[in-house]
């Protein structure tokens, strides 16, 4: 555990100038409050002794009174004290350090509140980015709604935790270590009290705590269950509205908030029992205080030999000192039950932290994609080293740079699995995959994507303008190139039925374009980047026949260089290709042109069959 929270200090960064002044500034606050109160029983002293003087000399007469007073002056039942420079002195020394106190409590919340902020900033830009460098099997580890939670309640549980433990932490020890030394120098051996009832307070909030955190620990797990109903129902809204599930949904969501809620409530009763413990412990010590220090300071007064030397003012000191002790004890076990909530929050934190990308740059990676040639040799594939069954096998392709492919297959045949090897979103358990005339773990990792555009299956648009989309295929693209490629992909209507053109804005997730403009801009994304492999998985579903073959044409006629595959359901869409791959049960059943395949290839005629029969167009 220790390590793991090592690697989440190291998120402090440049904020770790207040993370140090914060105890620095604490410990000076626990100074002056510990000193105060024995100031305080000074002063109080003094006052008591000047009106015990004054009240044996009731006439108006001048006394003298060591160094401290210098007159006091009794008339007409009225009291009237003149104030020497030792009170004077006392009560401004008493200012000073109430002063001194406010102010270092003050910067000292203000830098621990900077310092926390800036470790959950930072926290959060460190997950994201380590995150961006996960392969597609990283990301299979973690369910997106469980990143979500990361990113937010546990950092935020996290930084609450740091904020405390360099406030709290440090201030809390130091109260209950300089309250008990004060206490024993105002009070003598009247401090035992609190000392005795230490170890009964902490192990009380120890009991409390420990039963608190087991279930703390369990409820944050729940906050993935919760985000993940919401994740759920906010992206499929479509579906839940066409088909009346929204009592459904709201269902699922109550069960998930009940479960989260009756956890933290559980956990909310055993933490109260810590109020009415304290409490009852500071009334106890405050009687055995105020009635054994008043005995004292009766005795002492009318016998001088009495064992017991005490004062108003020392038993007022105690009396605060106990409250700082036990009062600190509970902030000490509040901090300790935040503590061991975070306990988890680092653990699930720093399993993104920990994890190694599974895909990484070659020591020495090349920088140039050669041409579109790609070759499969001896290809196995399985999404874990675990599972029993390949994803991919017996995989021996080739496929010259500039070739139209087309790929066929039923649903979990291993068409999206092949293609995702290309671009090496995933690495092939055995064999190896070249593009260029190198195999693809060669090159650099950027290099290689860029050369790869992949357009899948789920399209995606991200919120901001047609322009700020298609830039995301060449980030300094001009418009003519951006219109070019909307003209290839079909797109180019869809730019000039906009008011604003390529400055159109697209909504979150792309909601105000339908699934077949999305599909279209997408492809023109792609062929922005003049990459030297396009990939298309099923990427013309929500497109006609017409404008889904007015795309093949202007992919074979404008660009012949760039080496196409086509994943279709529809033949339609691969029929003119220069070779079609048939995927079953992962892995090659036939390869071969149209023609070909409806003689050579049982289950391509089949599909082909079916769907002239029911509509399908040619």
């Amino acid at each position: 555990m220790l390590e793991k929270v090592k690697l989440i200090a190291k998120s402090v960064r440049q904020y770790k100038k207040y993370a140090i002044w914060t105890p620095i500034l604490m410990i000076i606050e626990a100074l002056m409050e510990c000193a105060m109160p024995f100031v305080m029983s000074m002063l109080i002293d003094t006052i008591t002794q000047a009106v015990n003087v004054t009240a044996a000399h009731p006439y108006n007469e001048i006394h003298e009174f060591s160094d401290i007073f210098k007159t006091l002056t009794y008339s007409n039942a009225t009291l009237n004290l003149k104030l020497d420079v030792t009170i004077f002195g006392i009560i401004i020394a008493l200012i000073v350090m109430a002063l001194i106190s406010l102010s270092a409590g003050f910067i000292g919340g203000r830098t621990a509140a900077k310092a926390s902020v800036g470790l959950q900033t930072n926290l959060r830009e460190d997950i994201y980015k380590k995150i961006q460098t996960f392969s597609f099997a990283n990301i299979d580890k973690f369910h997106t709604s469980s990143l979500i939670t990361r990113l937010t309640t546990d950092v935020n549980q996290i930084g609450m935790a740091f904020q405390m433990m360099i406030r709290i932490v440090v201030r809390a020890p130091l109260m209950i270590i300089f309250s008990a030394v004060m206490a024993f120098v105002a009070g003598g051996w009247m401090a035992v009290i609190f000392i005795l009832l230490i170890p009964v307070i902490g192990l009380g909030l120890w009991f409390i705590g420990r039963q608190a955190f087991r279930i703390f620990t369990k409820v944050f797990k729940r906050y993935d269950a919760l985000n993940e109903s919401v994740q759920e129902n906010v992206s499929g809204i479509r579906v839940v509205k066409s088909y009346v599930r929204e009592d459904y949904e709201k269902q699922k969501f109550t069960n998930a908030s009940n479960s989260l809620t009756g956890g933290f409530i559980k956990a909310e009763k055993l933490v109260a029992l810590s109020d009415p413990l304290l409490n009852t412990t500071i009334h106890i010590s405050n009687i055995l205080v105020i009635s054994i220090g008043t005995y004292a300071i009766y005795r002492g007064s009318i016998d001088n030999s009495f064992w017991i030397k005490l004062t108003v003012g020392q038993m007022s000191s105690l009396i605060t000192y106990g409250i700082q002790i036990l009062v600190s004890i509970l902030m000490i076990s509040m901090i300790l039950v935040m503590m061991l909530m975070s306990v988890e929050c680092v653990r699930r934190i720093s399993e993104v932290l920990d994890e190694e990308p599974s895909i990484k740059n070659p020591e020495s990676p090349l920088y140039e994609v050669k041409n579109g040639d790609i070759v499969f040799d001896n290809v196995n594939f399985k999404y874990k080293e675990t599972a029993q069954k390949c994803a991919l096998s017996n995989i021996n392709l080739n496929i010259k740079s500039g070739e139209f492919v087309g790929i066929l297959g039923s649903t979990g045949s291993g068409k999206t699995s092949l293609v995702n090897l290309i671009s090496r979103l995933y690495d092939v358990t055995e064999g190896r995959v070249l593009v260029g005339d190198h195999d693809v773990r060669e090159y650099d990792i950027p290099t290689l994507r860029k050369s790869v555009s992949v357009v899948l299956q789920k399209n995606v648009l991200f919120s901001g303008t047609i322009a700020s989309n298609l830039k995301w295929g060449k980030e300094d693209a001009t418009v003519e190139e951006m219109q070019k490629a909307c003209e290839i992909a079909q797109a180019l209507e869809i730019v000039k039925g906009k008011k604003d053109g390529l400055n159109s804005k697209v909504e979150q997730g792309g909601a105000n374009f339908s699934g077949g403009q999305k599909q279209r801009l997408c492809i023109a994304r792609a062929i922005v980047g003049s990459p030297k492999i396009l990939v298309l998985d099923d990427s013309t579903s929500a497109v006609d026949t017409k404008t889904d073959k007015l795309i093949r044409k202007g992919l074979k006629e404008q660009l012949p260089s760039i080496t196409k595959i086509v994943i279709a359901q529809r033949i339609s869409s691969i029929e003119d290709a220069d070779k079609i791959i048939v995927l079953d049960d992962g892995e090659i059943s036939a390869i071969g042109k149209h023609s070909e395949l409806l003689k050579t290839s049982k289950i391509y005629k089949e599909v082909y069959e079916t769907q002239n029969r029911v509509g399908g167009a040619k």
